[in-house]
């Protein structure tokens, strides 16, 4: 019987079996590639960059603007020299002393001296 005494008191106590620790999952929380304060920065940055682009795109679009209506003002103003120097010369054609005394001939004037001068505009 003590064979059959000692399995039934094997039985009733169990055996001892190293416990495997029990392991919790540990939660590791994930850390984003960037962090709150990181991507607060980076907005800040970019709306600057965005800005400062939209700034510079409509300050070379006035530049453009202000520099057509110079070209367009330059060739007016070329346009009208060119327009006063023929009218110049026009002017010196016209009162040349010659064609002066044959208009008056021609309007039965007399011109009793030869010597006709040209009368000088005072500016």
């Amino acid at each position: 019987m003590s064979a059959n005494h000692a399995r039934s008191w094997e039985q009733i106590k169990p055996q001892r079996t190293p416990k495997h620790e029990q392991t919790n999952p540990v939660k590791v929380a994930k850390q984003g590639w960037i962090t709150k304060g990181e991507k607060i920065i980076y907005s800040i940055i970019g709306l600057f960059i965005v800005v400062a682009c939209i700034y510079m795109v409509s300050f070379a679009s006035s530049t453009d603007s202000i520099n057509r209506d110079m070209q367009e003002l330059e060739s007016k103003v070329k346009a009208q020299q060119s327009e006063n120097d023929l009218l110049s010369d026009e002017i010196k054609k016209l009162s040349r002393p010659e064609r002066i005394i044959e208009i008056a001939k021609k309007n039965g004037l007399q011109v009793q001296d030869a010597k006709v001068k040209q009368a000088q505009s005072i500016d």
